[in-house]
């Protein structure tokens, strides 16, 4: 743990020295468990990536401290048709470059979140076109009703056409093909904060952007350096001895010792955010399985042997020390589309499980590698282990693959796996998001992006489809409960559970929790 805080000090020292040179500058040391991997807003559909790059692009809409829909780079907005809404810009905005935000800016961008290499398709792949009617007016036109496009727009952020063609960046970096370019390092955004110093998996420092559109930011916050730090008693040293003002996530066995520290607190929460797991259900061999000429994920009583084995209380209580709420539905609490009725469990039960392995010709069971991060999520690699022991209880051998987010994603993202970790928070913060991306049949346009497993019911596509269109709130509840109905039938995800929150914060640092887990400089004040 030394040679991790020795490591820490040399990454922050000359941000401690540029801020002793200038008594007005006030600087915020974060450290979280994973680094953003791009700079490019449009390369991974991650929470963290989107929170860190949200600071200094942003997207036509925003979000305020409740999560509720503000302006952003459009000042109004309204459905002017069943299938076409139009939004009005700000304007008078510039990009850090000093180039002005116009609506070609807002039709590249568009264009680019929807092109190769994107992570960010499933947001707009019902998107039939993007125009402009002036300089300052767009108009989206969408391929059936979307009642709920504005809810959209908060996360595709908005670049800057001329930027991305002078420095070579119109195509978004390929996270799953390790493919790199300007905007991977360097960023020109509309946002409070500009990037200055960017060494991946080392250090980010944000400058607080004088030109914002918006003025005085409501924090006093000059200054954000940024420092991954994966060691976790690393972290928690590093807060309490005061080289470090923000941490996430906390290590749930710290809480009760940085809460009774003078230097620190715990900001805790609930989080939006649904730990699953998914399998590959579309190969007839799976990758990375001692089974061969066919693929035990085809079977649903394989996947409930799976989901009957997990004993999901045994995690809660261990793992996650309680900070973590059981859940059978791949969206929680906070979300629109959750019932609390739906939101019961298979039961826990080995004996069970074993019978369906063996009714599906499996008696002895299988080997299967499952991919699991080690770095992204609240105790992903131990979640994984406990998994992994408790699937041995029936006879299934589990090859624990846990990575480092950095090589993680680029693996799964194109599917190079049989058995996967992974968690979702809709964007927003409604149902159809999650039915979109993680539930619809794969397409090459956006559906299913996330859907690694390529879990396909024709029956979901079908009310996913009608959800995004209709706007009688019984119709389409009724439609969503449907659709989450046939999903659970079909034990299509091994749902396990919604996380907390848990940031420690210096006592003299005030910022804002949001329950999707980001984290806005603009709201931040050191007193």
């Amino acid at each position: 743990m030394k040679t991790g805080i020795r490591t820490l000090r040399v990454a922050l020292i000359a941000a401690a020295a540029a801020v002793s040179l200038g008594a007005a500058a006030q600087t915020v040391r974060i450290a979280n468990q994973g680094d953003a991997l791009s700079m490019d807003p449009h390369s991974l559909n991650e929470s963290l990536q989107l929170s860190v790059t949200g600071n200094v692009y942003e997207g036509l809409l925003s979000r305020g401290k409740n999560l509720e829909l503000q302006p952003g780079l459009a000042t109004s907005w309204r459905q002017v048709s069943p299938t076409v809404w139009r939004f009005e810009l700000r304007r008078n905005v510039r990009f850090h470059d000093g180039t002005p935000f116009t609506a070609d800016d807002v039709l590249f961008s568009f264009a680019r979140a929807a092109g190769e290499g994107s992570d960010m398709k499933s947001y707009v792949n019902d998107f039939k076109e993007v125009r402009k009617t002036g300089d300052f007016t767009v108009e989206i036109e969408t391929k059936a009703p979307f009642p709920i496009l504005p809810e959209v727009m908060p996360l595709v952020y908005m670049m800057s056409k001329k930027w991305c063609e002078d420095n070579k960046a119109t195509i978004p970096v390929d996270r799953r093909k390790g493919v790199e370019n300007a905007a991977s390092f360097r960023a020109n955004g509309t946002g409070p904060f500009t990037v200055g110093e960017r060494q991946p998996n080392v250090k980010t420092t944000f400058k607080l952007n004088p030109n914002w559109w918006g003025g005085k930011i409501e924090g006093n916050v000059t200054e954000v350096v940024y420092t991954p730090v994966a060691n976790d008693a690393t972290r928690v040293a590093a807060l309490l001895s005061g080289q470090i003002d923000v941490m996430e996530p906390v290590p749930l066995q710290d809480v009760a010792r940085i809460n009774a520290s003078p230097n620190a607190r715990v900001m805790a929460g609930a989080e939006l955010r649904t730990i699953f797991l998914g399998m590959d259900q579309k190969r007839d061999e799976l990758l990375y399985s001692s089974v061969k000429g066919k693929n035990p994920f085809k079977d649903k009583r394989v996947r409930q042997a799976f989901y009957q084995a997990i004993d999901i209380e045994g995690i809660k209580r261990t793992v996650m020390r309680g900070a973590s709420g059981p859940t059978a539905l791949m969206v929680g609490p906070g979300i629109n589309g959750f019932y609390a009725d739906m939101n019961t469990r298979l039961p826990f039960n080995t004996d069970a499980a074993k019978k369906l392995l063996s009714d599906a010709g499996y008696p002895n069971g299988f080997e299967v590698t499952m991919n699991c991060p080690n770095d992204r999520y609240v105790n992903d690699g131990e979640i994984c282990q406990a998994v992994a022991a408790n699937l041995s209880r029936i006879g299934v051998k589990i090859n624990l693959q846990a990575e480092t987010k950095g090589t993680y994603f680029p693996k799964i993202l194109k599917r190079d796996t049989s058995f996967y970790l992974l968690g979702w928070t809709p964007g927003t913060y409604d149902a159809h998001n999650a039915l979109n991306a993680l539930m619809r049949c794969v397409d090459d346009k956006g559906a299913g992006q996330f859907n690694l497993g390529s879990y396909c019911n024709p029956k979901v596509d079908e009310l996913t489809q009608k959800i995004q269109s209709e706007t009688d709130k019984p119709r389409r509840d009724a439609m969503i409960r449907e659709a989450f109905k046939i999903h659970q039938d079909d034990i299509g995800h091994l749902p396990l559970h919604q996380q907390a929150l848990a940031w420690g914060v210096a006592r003299n640092v005030e910022l804002v929790q949001l329950a999707d887990n980001f984290m806005p400089f603009k709201w931040m004040s050191v007193k």
